[in-house]
């Protein structure tokens, strides 16, 4: 993948919430690939296979034992109170807020079903036995994620066939260092939205209308701990954190952050009911990753420039205006769709060159979660 493949592949005006009244409308929506929803993964296996921890064996060898010693074997299962607690407050939900939360059900589902058959199949095609014994747990992880959220689904008869899903879903190939920036940030990203969430709505019980989130407390652990093992893999080979690499960390940061502006941004009626302001929370997160991503990479962006939110509500604007012309159709909304599709890559370049900050490297190798 080329830095020009990358750019034009970045499309935030892909419109994400679309209606779901059966299994069969939330199967498609699992299997439609934009840069907003998630994606499954290929890699060049054999480079994955010659990683070399070795300077970092001490914090690696730690970290396997961690995995090993799985805290959370016995944490995701629903309790007797689960499917009742289901009943009783979704029934209280109005359809706008129930649609919402599919979609982030969905969305979900298919980001962590995604991890566990790259872990799963990068496991399969490797000898190198410390990357396949971390492939083989994280699989473990995300496997049972998926599930939890599978389970979920079947409460309103929206289940994912995830066979089916892994047959038919299209795969995009990325080489190992995009797998490295990509993967880390989306499990750190991925922490510091389900704590903070967590945390709102333990303040806020009122205000939590799924059992679900009740498990959000130890699931961000096995994010934080997936992230914790890309730090390690990049740490371990400087050279992807210098250079002309300094460039794809850029690029894949902005990428991350802009796709979960816009998504949260088509999502407001599910941000309210959390109590959640959509872009004070989006910039907590920011905050939250940043922090995090001082340990490996050498820049972050500079979430409080005075032209960085500006361009990010403009992706959102733009996101919903493209989904308004796709809803229309006919020749005239083709081409406002290219407009808008040509608005949203300048909008996302201006974004790209705001000025990054310049992080170094703590001695300290491994973090422990404690935002």
């Amino acid at each position: 993948m080329n830095a020009q493949t990358a750019f034009m592949e970045t499309d935030f005006t892909q419109q994400l919430v679309s209606h779901v009244e059966s299994a069969a409308d939330a199967n498609k929506k699992a299997l439609t690939n934009t840069v907003i929803s998630p994606r499954f993964y290929t890699t060049d296996f054999a480079a994955m296979d010659h990683i070399d921890i070795s300077s970092v064996r001490a914090e690696w060898d730690l970290m396997m034992q961690e995995y090993e010693g799985d805290n959370n074997h016995d944490h995701f299962q629903r309790d007797a109170e689960f499917a009742q607690e289901v009943k009783t407050l979704m029934a209280k939900l109005d359809e706008s807020l129930k649609q919402e939360f599919y979609d982030f059900l969905i969305s979900s589902l298919t980001s962590e079903f995604s991890g566990c058959i790259l872990y799963n199949e990068v496991r399969k095609n490797v000898t190198n036995p410390d990357i396949k014994k971390l492939m083989t747990y994280m699989a473990r992880d995300e496997s049972r994620h998926a599930g939890f959220l599978n389970s979920s689904l079947k409460d309103f008869n929206f289940g994912i066939d995830l066979g089916e899903l892994k047959k038919s879903k299209s795969y995009t190939f990325f080489r190992p260092k995009f797998i490295f920036y990509a993967t880390y940030l989306s499990e750190k990203i991925g922490y510091a939205r389900y704590i903070s969430i967590f945390r709102q709505l333990e303040r806020h019980p009122d205000k939590r209308f799924h059992p679900i989130f009740r498990w959000f407390e130890r699931w961000c652990n096995d994010e934080f701990r997936h992230g914790e093992s890309f730090a390690l893999i990049m740490r371990a080979d400087p050279a992807l954190l210098k250079g002309h690499n300094v460039w794809w960390i850029r690029f894949f940061i902005l990428a991350v952050y802009a796709t979960m502006y816009v998504r949260d941004h088509n999502r407001p009626a599910l941000h309210n009911a959390m109590g959640l302001d959509a872009t004070n929370y989006d910039f907590e997160v920011f905050r939250i990753t940043s922090e995090i991503s001082r340990q490996v990479f050498p820049i972050l962006i500079d979430i409080d420039h005075p032209k960085f939110k500006p361009g990010l509500d403009r992706l959102a604007a733009l996101s919903l205006s493209m989904g308004e012309a796709q809803a229309k159709g006919g020749v005239l909304n083709t081409l406002r769709k290219g407009f808008i599709a040509l608005s949203a890559g300048w909008e996302f370049a201006k974004l790209f060159f705001i000025p990054v900050i310049p992080s170094r490297q703590p001695e300290q190798v491994r973090l422990v979660p404690t935002w």
